[in-house]
């Protein structure tokens, strides 16, 4: 007996427990939030800070302009591109080495190129954050390096919400989920490996970004999409990150199905009569992630603007889609105008053909 139980304590035990000390999975399509541990502390976020470098960047520069490298580049360290003084390179390629290498002298010069320089970039950062509803975010730099005793503060929620909003742009998508790109400079040409290690160890990843400084520790943003399902996790300060984040996205998509709440085909608003002539209609099917059970407490709360005069395909109202109290989406609802043809319309064929009728 006493053999056996030596036995069971020498037989490693398999623990799946969350290393990280922040951490929140978040669904991408409602920002609901499907797994949290302190998501609200503010903490130093290193490079994933670079998330919003390329947000705003791809939403306020041409990619395929021309960037040369100035005299900035020489104030960044650590990990890099290796772009030379003088060297001319893409806006579309910097955004790469920026994403799959974290090349914080591609940060910098990004950001003068962008802001006209990094202190003016920053603020378009900050700006940004604030739009898209990050409040307890705060930017220092573009790359996220601590200087001067300053570093780029932020919340797993936080970051969570600002690559749901990354990831509806195409560009962005495109580029987190890269695993090798070469790139061409006017001196020479780069081969690069992205540095997220989930886009071959985890098959349904569709991008992220990493990061570590000594303070901030590891961090790391990654997205994963499986039968329509498209979940964010961060992680802040977790020295076992993918680890983690492979076990939550498992976890996720083994509990939450994806529940058809709105079918655009039998659209309708029950006991309607402003709008009885026309047809309301929205303009696509709507599925909502669901554990077993939560179905049963959806609840559809419709709002529309009685219009004196509007055009077909107008936006009339919109429906929140509540679980409880909780609004998870918000729907636009449109008018179908049903045209009314008169019954003395004729085309002037229809006329000539009566008027010989009536000789």
């Amino acid at each position: 007996m006493k053999k056996l139980l030596l036995l069971l304590l020498l037989i490693p035990i398999k623990v799946n427990a969350i290393s990280a000390r922040n951490i929140v999975a978040m669904d991408m399509d409602t920002n609901r939030v499907l797994y949290q541990k302190a998501i609200n502390d503010q903490h130093l976020i290193a490079s994933i800070t670079k998330i919003m470098t390329t947000v705003v960047a791809l939403e306020l520069g041409d990619l395929e302009s021309e960037v040369t490298a100035t005299d900035t580049i020489l104030k960044a360290y650590g990990s890099a591109i290796y772009i030379e003084v003088g060297e001319t390179m893409k806006l579309r390629d910097l955004l790469y080495g920026l994403m799959m290498r974290s090349g914080n002298d591609a940060a910098l010069l990004i950001a003068e190129h962008i802001g006209g320089s990094v202190d003016k970039f920053v603020e378009l950062m900050n700006s940004k954050a604030k739009e898209i509803g990050m409040n307890s975010t705060i930017f220092y730099n573009p790359h996220g390096l601590d200087n001067d005793g300053k570093g780029n503060l932020s919340t797993a929620y936080d970051m969570a919400v600002l690559t749901s909003y990354a990831m509806q742009n195409d560009e962005y998508k495109k580029i987190v989920s890269t695993k090798n790109y070469v790139a061409k400079s006017d001196k020479k040409s780069y081969s690069w490996t992205n540095k997220n290690k989930l886009l071959t160890t985890y098959e349904y990843t569709t991008g992220g970004k990493t990061g570590y400084t000594d303070k901030a520790r590891r961090t790391l943003v990654s997205t994963a999409s499986k039968d329509n399902k498209n979940i964010v996790i961060v992680s802040l300060n977790d020295p076992d990150d993918w680890h983690d984040h492979t076990y939550l996205y498992e976890k996720i998509f083994k509990e939450y199905n994806n529940e058809l709440i709105l079918d655009k085909k039998n659209f309708e608003v029950q006991n309607e009569t402003y709008y009885k002539k026309d047809k309301l209609y929205i303009k696509n099917d709507v599925y909502i992630m669901l554990k077993k059970g939560e179905k049963e407490n959806i609840t559809l709360d419709i709002h529309l603007n009685k219009l004196p005069k509007y055009q077909n395909g107008e936006k009339v109202g919109f429906v929140n889609i509540k679980l409880k109290e909780d609004i998870l989406k918000t729907i636009d609802i449109f008018v179908d105008k049903k045209l009314v043809t008169k019954k003395n319309s004729q085309s002037l064929w229809q006329k000539l053909i009566g008027w010989f009728k009536n000789d």
